[in-house]
């Protein structure tokens, strides 16, 4: 039972390979580093250098390493940018896609778990988000990524693809104190780029109906998250039937004013975060209900928000320092 993790070589993928070894499972990589680290996948797990829109590239993966089964985390994952470049976003995440299902079939591989997005709920109306909440992706990379779990879908009716979709919010921590998140759009790295760099991080907007009037959002620790794809592997391996998509979620979430404390006394360095107006349709409070990953994938969060910073904190310090 060997599985492909497309984008494997990128901070949420590499956590995944890790997982999988640590299960048992073993894995091949599949990345083009556009985004990633080669130096992320560890020295026993083949890696091939490549794009998912290399048909005949995802072909001769998937029999030169006999793919049973694929996790596939890899995509253009920035939504603000998206919206700048949607026929990039649609392309990359979407046409990769469908490439990859294409080159399965043709290949009898018939089990996948795919690293969706909470982005296809866009702004949802209700503060907890959960499975049957209204779909209502507002940027290209949301509609991409359910654009994805529709094919998905189609492919399972059509072919008998066996399936699950994992969707979850903001992903923090460190599993490995040698992968950390190199992203330059995403809060932690943002907030630790400016500690560093002797500049004050922001907050945009103090005056929601929240306890410390600032947005409360979901944060999951990335081993949980890797160790949720994991589970939905073996199951899927095991012949199990599994929900479409599951939410990895709080519950309960964290605000922006509880990450911005945690960092200063995690990192040691005092600062007072200034204030800067909201954001044009920033809600409040929005976080997913993890019921249903809970009772099929064993999910719950086993990290606090202290874990979470301060093991991406040390990650992240580690790739600061100069080689020997």
């Amino acid at each position: 039972m060997t599985w492909l993790v497309t984008g494997g070589a990128g901070y949420i993928g590499s956590h995944v390979v890790r997982a999988l070894g640590a299960a048992g499972l073993p894995s091949v990589v599949l990345d083009d580093l556009s985004s990633g680290h080669e130096s992320f996948v560890p020295g026993d797990v083949p890696f091939v250098r490549g794009s998912i829109l290399d048909g005949s590239l995802l072909l001769q993966v998937l029999e030169d390493h006999r793919i049973t089964g694929v996790i596939h985390v890899a995509g253009f994952k920035y939504a603000g940018v998206s919206v700048t470049q949607p026929l990039h976003t649609y392309e990359q995440n979407v046409t990769g896609t469908q490439r990859l299902l294409a080159a399965m079939e043709s290949h009898g591989v018939d089990r996948i778990v795919f690293s969706s997005s909470a982005a296809v709920y866009g702004t949802p109306d209700t503060d907890l988000v959960t499975e049957q909440t209204p779909k209502n992706p507002q940027s290209p990379y949301g509609e991409s990524k359910l654009i994805g779990e529709w094919l998905l879908r189609d492919q399972a009716v059509a072919r008998g693809l066996r399936h699950t979709s994992l969707r979850y919010f903001n992903v923090v921590g460190s599993g490995d104190a040698s992968l950390y998140d190199s992203s330059p759009h995403n809060l932690l790295p943002l907030v630790f780029t400016a500690l560093v760099e002797g500049r004050t991080p922001r907050i945009n907007g103090n005056d929601y109906p929240t306890p410390d009037g600032t947005n409360v959002r979901d944060y999951i620790h990335v081993s949980d998250l890797a160790l949720a794809h994991v589970v939905a592997a073996q199951r899927l391996d095991a012949g199990d039937e599994l929900e479409p998509a599951y939410n990895l979620g709080s519950g309960s979430g964290s605000s922006v004013g509880e990450i911005m404390a945690t960092v200063a006394e995690v990192t040691g360095i005092p600062f007072t975060p200034e204030i800067a107006p909201r954001r044009p349709g920033d809600p409040a409070r929005i976080v997913a209900a993890g019921d249903l990953a809970a009772r099929d994938l064993d999910w719950r969060m086993r990290h606090s928000l202290r874990e979470m910073v301060e093991t991406q904190w040390i990650a992240t310090r580690g790739a600061a320092q100069p080689s020997e």
